[in-house]
């Protein structure tokens, strides 16, 4: 496969020692494992570049090699062969890939690949929170969680505009006039493509669309409680009139946002007093990470709903 991804404008090691290529593939690209045949002097090339909150890595270790990892936690992983063949295994599952597939590894999911000695593969680094900001900011949801993607294997000329998108940033990667700010932007547009282009978890249904349920509402307040959510913020988020808001939450719990939301927080700092395992330090400091920053009403409002102390309930849990 041709491929513009990245060129000796990038390089950092060429007939190199594959086990220094690895280590330097463990301190900016990912923590992985390889073993290479017992004999023989394989010799490894590494084109990287760092972009933005990306990480671009053009590599080749000359010889047979098998990489393993644990699961990369904060990191979607993303390769692309380019010359070679590499067999994929995931528990009982085994897939060979070819020049021109592309294989996305989520976070929470173990690597094990064989690559041919004739192998050469591109290797994008997506940081979890690229991925979440970009749902955040065109308002999909997604999974507490986190994003996953349903499908590993894909043919990379399949994915409509992907690799000129890839080509285009592998350039931009070798400006000699780089801009963070420009960087930044096709980073972004990296994370939407590969959101639009791939089956995920994440839902692109806007929270204003028609179809759009209370639940979902009820949702974006649980997963945002440690965040000061305004009545009037909601209903942006939501794309109806403060009018409409009210309404809807009168006509589903029989209460205002306001009222509504204040006991969600509550409810959350009783069962975080009352449960053992939770890492309670203080009361205060408890209160004060859901925006209750007037401590005796938050006693008063607290003793009112739960019928105790917010001290009667952790003292209680011991």
């Amino acid at each position: 496969m041709e491929s513009p991804l990245l060129s000796e404008r990038s390089r950092v090691f060429e007939r190199a020692d594959p086990y220094a290529v690895s280590t330097y593939v463990n301190q900016h690209v990912g923590v992985h494992h390889i073993r290479l045949p017992r004999f023989g002097h394989p010799e490894a090339c590494l084109d990287h570049r760092k972009f933005a909150s990306l990480d671009l890595c053009r590599i080749s270790y000359g010889g047979e090699v098998r990489v393993t990892s644990q699961a990369l936690e904060s990191v979607f992983h993303l390769q692309i062969l380019l010359r070679g063949h590499c067999v994929w295994r995931r528990g009982r599952d085994e897939r060979v890939l070819g020049p021109g597939e592309l294989l996305l590894i989520n976070p929470d999911e173990p690597v094990d690949l064989a690559y041919s000695a004739d192998c050469e593969k591109f290797i994008l680094k997506l940081p979890t929170r690229l991925l979440d900001s970009v749902c955040d900011e065109q308002r999909w949801q997604r999974p507490s969680a986190g994003v996953r993607f349903i499908h590993s294997h894909y043919q990379l000329l399949a994915l409509e505009g992907f690799a000129g998108l890839l080509a285009m940033v592998c350039q931009e990667a070798e400006s000699s006039e780089p801009l963070l700010r420009v960087q930044e932007h096709y980073s972004q547009i990296v994370a939407s493509k590969l959101l639009t282009l791939m089956p995920n978890n994440v839902s692109r249904e806007a929270l204003g669309s028609h179809a759009v349920s209370f639940e979902r509402l009820l949702d974006y307040i649980e997963r945002n409680l440690h965040q000061d959510i305004h009545s009037e913020a909601l209903a942006r988020q939501a794309s109806m009139s403060l009018r409409s808001l009210y309404g809807l939450f009168e006509r589903h719990v029989g209460t205002t946002p306001k009222l509504y939301i204040r006991q969600k927080k509550l409810e959350r700092i009783h069962a975080s007093l009352a449960d053992p395992a939770s890492p309670v330090r203080n009361i205060t400091e408890l209160a004060l990470d859901y925006g209750f920053t007037h401590l005796g009403r938050f006693a008063d409002t607290y003793k009112q709903l739960f019928g105790e102390l917010p001290s009667d309930t952790l003292k209680r849990r011991h």
